[in-house]
């Protein structure tokens, strides 16, 4: 989908990007955490969620097996991503925020490291999970598209650095 604004793909991208949830990068953070937000029940708006991401886009969770004590991680397609999410999402309400953004730009591409905190209800005072997001973007002089999603949640062996609590650009 690296031709601007196509039409339906095989990568499941049925719908145009909005222009206003990817003409900043602070457009495209905010568009990404909306669209995988919301209620127990609650559809999520999935074809806004794949017009953010790349035809080869993959999000990536990392973290340990808590069986076999391995660390690893698993590379998924926005679509692979959307069928794992939607049984939870069915369940549980899932909100998940921005805390604090690290950038890095050249040229057209951007590292941004975005903490996050997770809720299970927009108003929960406690996230009931933290982590990193590390996302990889591409600006192709119309659009910022994601690449690459990599994650690590909190744990008390891995607990945030203060240094990512805060934004710092």
């Amino acid at each position: 989908m690296i031709t601007l604004f196509s039409v339906a793909t095989v990568f499941g991208q049925a719908k145009e990007a909005d222009p206003s949830d990817v003409g900043s990068l602070d457009s495209i953070m905010k568009a990404v955490y909306a669209s995988i937000s919301g209620d127990a029940g609650q559809a999520r708006d999935w074809d806004r969620f794949r017009s953010l991401f790349h035809k080869d886009a993959r999000l990536i969770p990392t973290g340990k097996n808590p069986k076999t004590g391995v660390t690893g991680a698993r590379a998924s397609t926005p679509d692979e991503y959307i069928k794992q999410a939607e049984p939870y999402f069915a369940k549980e309400g899932f909100y998940e925020t921005e805390k604090a953004r690290r950038v890095e730009i050249y040229g057209n591409i951007a590292h941004v490291f975005s903490t996050y905190e997770s809720r299970h209800a927009a108003n929960d005072k406690t996230p009931f999970a933290r982590g990193i997001n590390s996302f990889q973007l591409l600006n192709d002089g119309k659009r910022w598209w994601v690449i690459t999603i990599y994650w690590q949640g909190e744990t008390p062996e891995t607990p945030i650095p203060k240094k990512y609590l805060k934004s710092h650009n």
